[in-house]
């Protein structure tokens, strides 16, 4: 009976040991996710700021599609969206959520197009001179865009990579400091186990060999966990944020994966080692205290 209660409380130990790697790795590989995609994740910041070009209401259909098409010949041009008077009306109607055209009696708003550019383009100056080209037509009546949140992105996309980095080594710090506490506590077990093999004149490397294999599987497991849960999160994005996503970029995720897989390995084995290494040198007057 002692037996199974002994050998139920090891597989507890075992089993809270990977689940905090498995949990500590997945929260790193995020943060490296997020790190090693800042460039797509800025790329796609840009490229979703809309700029609206206002057409004069003596333009016909014909001459704004010609616009539109230039436009897209644009080499600073990703795509570009023709919304018609009707269309806007229709779209600030649904932002109201009332009639406002039988209020005023007419429909006050102009046609555009939407034009959202390369990312390598969305910068406050070269926007600037893009506009004063485009107001320069005599077809366009105004240009607007979100001009703080386009100077923001560009301002701020470097210090929150830099950010994101720093917490990424404080998050590796907690991580190394967590696996090690659970482990200590796992091998804590098993310290009169390890007493006894010194007494029959087991050696240190005989003692730790099987700790030691222990610890890598449980690095192992935990490992693969996190690697499970991190491929779901980025099939999810895949399937709702694609752009976001360069899943192409294939030696990104493999050495996001492989990192992953040797931090687990690594950080197991060396806590497992120093903790073992700790009530080999233990006297025994020690080992009822923790």
């Amino acid at each position: 009976m002692a037996n199974k209660f002994e050998q139920k409380r090891l597989s507890n130990s075992y089993f809270s040991v990977i689940v905090s790697i498995a949990l500590v790795l997945f929260m790193l590989g995020i943060v490296g996710l997020i790190l090693l995609q800042s460039k797509n994740l800025s790329n796609y910041v840009k490229e979703n700021i809309g700029i609206s070009i206002y057409i004069k209401d003596d333009v016909n259909e014909a001459d704004v599609k010609r616009l539109q098409k230039s436009l897209d010949a644009t080499d600073y041009v990703k795509f570009t969206e023709y919304v018609n008077k009707e269309e806007a009306a229709k779209r600030l109607q649904e932002d109201l959520g009332e009639e406002f055209i039988d209020f005023l009696g007419y429909n006050p708003l102009s046609t555009s197009i939407d034009v959202y550019l390369i990312a390598e383009y969305a910068h406050p100056d070269i926007v600037a001179a893009i506009e004063a080209k485009w107001l320069a037509n005599p077809k366009v009546k105004e240009v607007e865009y979100q001009k703080d949140l386009l100077s923001f992105v560009n301002n701020n996309i470097k210090k929150i990579s830099l950010i994101l980095l720093v917490f990424a080594g404080l998050l590796l710090l907690i991580a190394v400091a967590l696996i090690n506490s659970t482990i200590r506590l796992a091998i804590y077990s098993k310290r009169f186990l390890i007493r006894s093999m010194q007494l029959v004149g087991a050696t240190s490397g005989f003692i730790r060999k099987p700790f030691l294999t222990r610890g890598l599987l449980n690095g192992f497991y935990g490992a693969l966990i996190s690697l499970i849960l991190l491929a779901v999160v980025l099939y999810y994005l895949q399937q709702e944020v694609p752009e976001i996503l360069n899943t192409d970029d294939i030696e990104i995720f493999a050495f996001l994966l492989i990192g992953i897989m040797a931090l687990g390995l690594l950080i197991s084995w060396i806590s497992t080692y120093f903790a073992v290494s700790r009530y080999l040198n233990l006297k025994t007057d020690r080992l009822y205290t923790k």
